[in-house]
C-alpha cells in the first residue's frame, strides 16, 4: 500500500502493507518509519511478549493514538516486521529457490524469537533443518542436492554460506543448526571468509546475518577442520588397510590387493575440501569395482555404514554441545 500518514511525535510514515482499515493497533519502525495498522488479538493470540505490551493500560491522549489506533514504536526493519505479520495471518512461505528466501526465512526466525512466536519460530527451524541437518540421512539428501541443484544467480545449492547460517543459530539460540553449519564450513579455508570476498559473503541484503566469525566460533571451526582430515587419513590407511589385512573371507591375498587399489582410487579423488561422510560413501560404491570378493565387500560397507553414523553422532559432542537428540527436544 503506497503513500504517507502524518502521525503526532513520528512526523511523515510510510503507510505499510499489511494495512486493514478495521485494525486497532498501529505498528511504527522507527528506522524508515513504516506503518502497519493490524488487530491486537491476532498480536495477543500468536506472540508472548506482544500479548503482555498490550495488557498495559491503553493510552488516552490524542497524540498516542492514531484514528483511535494504540501506537508502538518498535526498532526492527520494516521488511522483517511485514514478513512477521504476513506470517501471523497467512503462514509462512518456506523455501529455498534461492539466497533471498534464506534472508526471508532469517528476518522471520530472528523476530518470532524476539517476540517470543512459538510456532514461527518452530517452523522456520524445522525448514533450516532440511538443509542443515540433525540426522544423517537429511545430510545425504543436502549433498545430493548440492551436486544436482543448478546455480541461482551464480550462486552453488545451499545458496548460503555456511558462515550465515552459524551466525544466525547463534543469534537466535537454534544450536542444533550449529554443528552441521560448522561441519560445512571447515569445508572452506580459513582465509576464504576471514577475507569475506566469497560470493555467497558479498551479497547484500538487510536481514543478512553477519559475516564475521566470533572467536568461540574459530575455536570450533578448527577442531572440526582437524577432525574433517583426520577422519580421512583415519579412513584410508587404517579403516581401509585393516579390512585388507584381515578380510572376512579369509582369504587374504586378493582381496588384500584390492583394497589397496580402492586406496589407491580414494587418493585420487581425496583434496583439503573432501568431506569424510559423502568420502566414505564414494568408498562404499567402488569397493565392488576394485576386485574384492562378495563377502569382504558386504562387510565393508556394513561396517562403512556403522562409521558413518558414529561420525555424525559424535559432531555434537566435538564441539561441546548436547547429542542430536537432546538438541532436538529443546
Amino acid at each position: 500500500m503506497n503513500g504517507q500518514i502524518s502521525i503526532n511525535g513520528h512526523g511523515d510514515v510510510i503507510k505499510g502493507e499489511p494495512w486493514f482499515e478495521d485494525g486497532n493497533i498501529l505498528l511504527v519502525t522507527k528506522e524508515i518509519p513504516t506503518g502497519y495498522r493490524v488487530h491486537q488479538g491476532v498480536l495477543s493470540r500468536h506472540s508472548e511478549i506482544f500479548s503482555h505490551m498490550l495488557e498495559m493500560p491503553q493510552p488516552t491522549h490524542s497524540a498516542d493514538l492514531f484514528e483511535g489506533c494504540q501506537i508502538i514504536t518498535l526498532y526492527d526493519l520494516p521488511g522483517e516486521l511485514a514478513n512477521l505479520i504476513l506470517a501471523l495471518y497467512d503462514g509462512p512461505t518456506f523455501l529455498n529457490r534461492n539466497i533471498g528466501d534464506f534472508f526471508y526465512l532469517a528476518g522471520i526466525l530472528r523476530l518470532a524469537s524476539k517476540y517470543f512466536i512459538a510456532h514461527l519460530r518452530r517452523q522456520a527451524i524445522q525448514f533450516l533443518g532440511i538443509t542443515w541437518p540433525s540426522t544423517l540421512e537429511g545430510h545425504d539428501v543436502m549433498i545430493e542436492a548440492a551436486l544436482t541443484v543448478r546455480p541461482v544467480d551464480n550462486l552453488t545449492y545451499p545458496f548460503v554460506h555456511p558462515l550465515h547460517v552459524l551466525n544466525l543459530a547463534n543469534e537466535v539460540d537454534a544450536p542444533i543448526l550449529i554443528p552441521s553449519a560448522i561441519y560445512f564450513l571447515s569445508i572452506y579455508p580459513l582465509v576464504d571468509f576471514i577475507k569475506g570476498d566469497h560470493p555467497k559473503l558479498l551479497v547484500e541484503h538487510p536481514s543478512r546475518p553477519s559475516a564475521s566469525l566470533l572467536s568461540s566460533d574459530l575455536l570450533s571451526y578448527s577442531l572440526m577442520y582437524q577432525h574433517r582430515l583426520q577422519l580421512m587419513d583415519d579412513f584410508m590407511h587404517q579403516f581401509c588397510k585393516q579390512h585388507g589385512s584381515k578380510p572376512a573371507c579369509g582369504v587374504s591375498t586378493a582381496c588384500e590387493k584390492g583394497f589397496s587399489r580402492l586406496v589407491t582410487q580414494l587418493q585420487r579423488i581425496w583434496n583439503l575440501k573432501s568431506g569424510p561422510l559423502h568420502f566414505i560413501a564414494q568408498a562404499m560404491q567402488k569397493v565392488s569395482s576394485c576386485s574384492i570378493c562378495s563377502k569382504c565387500c558386504s562387510k565393508f560397507v556394513h561396517d562403512c555404514g556403522d562409521l558413518r553414523q558414529r561420525i555424525w553422532d559424535e559432531l555434537p559432542m566435538l564441539l561441546n554441545l548436547p547429542t542430536w537428540q537432546e538438541m532436538s527436544r529443546s
